[in-house]
Formats: structure tokens, C-alpha cells, sequence
């Protein structure tokens, strides 16, 4: 078969599907691995180093993505390179599915498998292949280094001879993978860190890494079938809001995490609640990509509101590239490994398979995920 790894179209994205390390795994399977020449520059891979490792340089893209069996990209495909992949052939990327329709059905009519990376089960057996989550990890570090960063004073307590310097305070918005890792990184830097989830069931995770749990309650609430948190109702949110506020006002660093599969992120700090809070303090939106957690927040733009500085930026693994390439190419490598047939050097295409189940999304000329 031949797995071909195209250049990212998206201006903004600086992740890469594939790094040297795991195309050599690839090419162990029997695969004939190619990529598109220039595919490593931006983390200063040469294709030299693609090539010592077993993979062949196409300079023609839409040759390789004519004649590749599978086709592996970070973001989701310009819909006009869709007519040029073969019939049959398997794409696998983030696809977006549940907003891009228009994509889906064109991938569905060109007799495309599409497999959603978003759509990986959060299961034990696909936690290896779970590449929404690997990425959530990095975009929770990053998020805190970038608070760090822009705040006018440091995170931990500093004792010296002038007077002591107290922890800056950070208030994490949600504690799934990246509020979590939010929360672990804040800690090693030095601050006093409080968390909320709607899920009481993260409460003893946030404890563990050092946080403080702060209890709100909304009612019945609960997480769906793949972990993730549940959508709150008009009321709920209200009561949420006015929690968030008091924990708001202390806090030096907000940051919010809080999305809703496959839906508009849920507002949750607004207008009136940042001007409540200490001028000079920071708020990083995780969900800006989503719509926003916060009232203000613009894409790619650090704005100030009522004296807060709001911060919300997109993509924010794709600031620390070659780690979130190197886990994401890990990912994929993993995702085709569970599905090889070693004897006929194929993917193992069911549809009704465990994992593939929720995550291909089209296939044989149908769209065949309910979800979307």
C-alpha cells in the first residue's frame, strides 16, 4: 500500500502528520511511505531526514494524493482536492465533521473512507490513538506558559531580602485533558491553583495534582458516553456563572477549557464577570476555535476588557510543533498498526469494528456515522 503525507494547506497550522521516527515504523509494516517534499520545514526536518528513514519526496501533490491508498493530514481537506483522491482510498485527519457537511457529503459521493480523528472513542484500547486528547494535553501547557508569559507578575511565592512576593492565583475552567494538564503545569510553576468541572467526578484528579476543587451545585448533571461533559441548561449555566464569578474576582489567571462536543462552546465568563476582576489579570479562552468560553474573546487576538487582558489565540499546540507533530504522527501510526493485516498488507476496513465504528465517518459512497 502507499501512505502518502501531503503539506498542510491552512495558513495557521504548524503541525505536521508525519516525523521521521514514525515513518520508520511504517515502513517496518511493509508500507511504501511518501511525502510531500518541504513536508518537515517548519520543524526543521529536511526531506533527507524522511528519506534516511525509509520514506520517499514527491514533489507532485496531487499526483500523491491521486495514487495514494491512504492519505494522512493534520486538518481536514481543501474541498477541492476531494475529487482528486482515489476511489477506495482511505483519508484520516481532523475533520470537523459536524460542522463541515458540504466536506463529509463530498467526501461520501468521491467513495472516500473518511476517518474523523475527533471521533476516536476515549476507550482504553483506543487511548493509544486518541490524538484529540494527546493534543488537548499540549494546548493545556501551552495555555499556562502563554498566561505566564503576559502576566505582569511572577507564579510562584519568592522570598528575598527586599519582602516576599505571594503565588499568583490561576482558576482553571474545566478538567478534562487539558484543564487538567493546565492545572499540573500551573502547580510546577509555583501557584495557588483552583479548578471546576461540572463532572464531580474529576474532583479527586484535580486534588491529586494539588488544586482545589471548587463545588458547585447545579443538579443532575453527569458526562456521555465518551467522558466528556454533559451540555448545561439556561439555568445551569447561570448558576455556573455566578460560581466562576467569585472564583473570578481572586483570581490573577483564568482559564477556561469548557467545550461541548460537536456544539458552540458554552459561555461562561461574560462581560460583567470580567469587570469584576482584578485589572491586570488574564483570561486564555481554550474554546475560542468554538465559539469561546468568554464574552469578547477574539480568534487569533489578545484584547483587553474592563482592564482584563483576554487572550485567544487558536492552535495553541501548534506552538510547541514538533512535540504535538511527533504525538499526532504517533497517533496515526498506532490508529493503522491496531487495523493492519500483516498477511495481505492492508488495512482492515469494517465498518462495524470496534473503534472504527465511531470514528469512520464515510465509506463505500455513504456517510455511515450517525453523528455527525
Amino acid at each position: 500500500m502507499r501512505f502518502f503525507f501531503p503539506n498542510e494547506t491552512e495558513a495557521r497550522e504548524t503541525r505536521v502528520a508525519m516525523v521521521p521516527a514514525a515513518a520508520a515504523k511504517l515502513v517496518k509494516l511493509g508500507v511504501e511511505v511518501e511525502i510531500e517534499a518541504g513536508l518537515g520545514k517548519g520543524l526543521k526536518v529536511s526531506d533527507a531526514d524522511y528519506v534516511a528513514a525509509g520514506a520517499k519526496v514527491r514533489d507532485d501533490r496531487m499526483d500523491g494524493l491521486a495514487e495514494a491508498d491512504v492519505i494522512f493530514r493534520v486538518r481536514k481537506p481543501p474541498l477541492a482536492e476531494v475529487s482528486r483522491l482515489k476511489r477506495g482510498c482511505l483519508h484520516v485527519s481532523f475533520l470537523d465533521p459536524f460542522r463541515e457537511m458540504d466536506l463529509v457529503q463530498a467526501l461520501a459521493r468521491a467513495g472516500v473512507s473518511a476517518v474523523s480523528m475527533e471521533l476516536i472513542p476515549r476507550s482504553t484500547v483506543a487511548q493509544k490513538m486518541d490524538a484529540l486528547s494527546s493534543q488537548a494535553n499540549l494546548a493545556g501547557y501551552v495555555a499556562v506558559i502563554l498566561a505566564a508569559s503576559r502576566l505582569d507578575r511572577i507564579f510562584p511565592m519568592m522570598s528575598t531580602p527586599s519582602g516576599t512576593i505571594p503565588p499568583a492565583k490561576v482558576f482553571i475552567i474545566g478538567a478534562g485533558v487539558a484543564g487538567l494538564q493546565a492545572i499540573a503545569t500551573a502547580r510546577r510553576l509555583g501557584a495557588v491553583v483552583e479548578a471546576f468541572d461540572t463532572r464531580p467526578a474529576v474532583e479527586e484528579q484535580v486534588k491529586s495534582l494539588g488544586a482545589r476543587f471548587v463545588k458547585v451545585d447545579l443538579g443532575e448533571l453527569g458526562q456521555t458516553a465518551q467522558g466528556y461533559a454533559r451540555e448545561l441548561t439556561p439555568e445551569q449555566l447561570a448558576l455556573q456563572r455566578e460560581a466562576m464569578a467569585r472564583s473570578c474576582t481572586q483570581a490573577d489567571v483564568v482559564i477556561t477549557t469548557a467545550q461541548v462536543f460537536g456544539k458552540k462552546a458554552p459561555v461562561i465568563i461574560t462581560e460583567a464577570i470580567l469587570g469584576r476582576m482584578k485589572p491586570g489579570s488574564l483570561v486564555v479562552d481554550l474554546a475560542v476555535e468554538s465559539g469561546g468560553n468568554v464574552e469578547g474573546s477574539r480568534l487569533d487576538e489578545e484584547v483587553e476588557v474592563h482592564g482584563v487582558q483576554v487572550l485567544g489565540h487558536s492552535n495553541l499546540p501548534g506552538r510547541v510543533a514538533r512535540a504535538a507533530s511527533e504525538m499526532y504522527a504517533n497517533n496515526l501510526v498506532n490508529f493503522i498498526t491496531h487495523f493492519w493485516n500483516a498477511e495481505t498488507k492492508s488495512v482492515r476496513l469494517d465498518p462495524e469494528a470496534p473503534i472504527l465504528r465511531d470514528c469512520l465517518v464515510t465509506h463505500a459512497g455513504a456517510l455511515v456515522n450517525p453523528r455527525p
